[in-house]
């Protein structure tokens, strides 16, 4: 994949190999990333944050204490709080969940569908997409001023909706 693609066409890809929706949280230090994107549906985004659910977030849980590539299926055990049972009624069942380490900063993002499990192919593909998105935003100073603009307005886009 080209390093020069920019971050817009990158999140657009992950647009649609993501029918249910990705949350991807970028260079994550103590407890705030430095960029957030999500697109789950909205009234999920809404019911997950009333109700704390990233507290007892498998996939939360599991990308802030390894790194590499988990499938949800696989985390289903360690789900006390049934998270994964209440994001399939907002059409959420399978994905994945992918976790980084560069430097001093965690990447963690969890990619979702509703019909199938990814393939391999597919976890491939958005985990290229993932770790290009993690190299390119290491040093947010050092990317162009129209690029930068473009990351906090896609931020503040795809996870406000605004």
């Amino acid at each position: 994949m080209d390093e020069n693609t920019k971050i817009s066409r990158l999140l657009g890809q992950l647009d649609d190999l993501c029918p249910s929706g990705y949350a991807i949280a970028l260079h994550i230090r103590y407890t705030t990333p430095t960029f957030l994107f999500q697109t789950y549906p909205k009234d999920w985004m809404e019911y997950y944050s009333q109700n704390g659910l990233v507290l007892h977030d498998p996939t939360v849980r599991w990308g802030l204490t390894n790194t590499g590539t988990r499938y949800w299926h696989a985390l289903r055990d360690d789900d006390a709080m049934g998270v994964f049972e209440k994001a399939e009624k907002f059409g959420m069942r399978y994905g994945f969940v992918r976790a980084l380490m560069n430097g001093k900063s965690r990447t963690v993002a969890s990619f979702a569908r509703g019909d199938r499990d990814y393939s391999d192919d597919e976890v491939a593909q958005i985990s290229e997409i993932l770790d290009l998105l993690d190299r390119k935003t290491a040093d947010p100073e050092a990317l162009p001023a129209d690029e930068r603009a473009e990351l906090k307005r896609l931020s503040i886009n795809l996870t406000h909706g605004a």
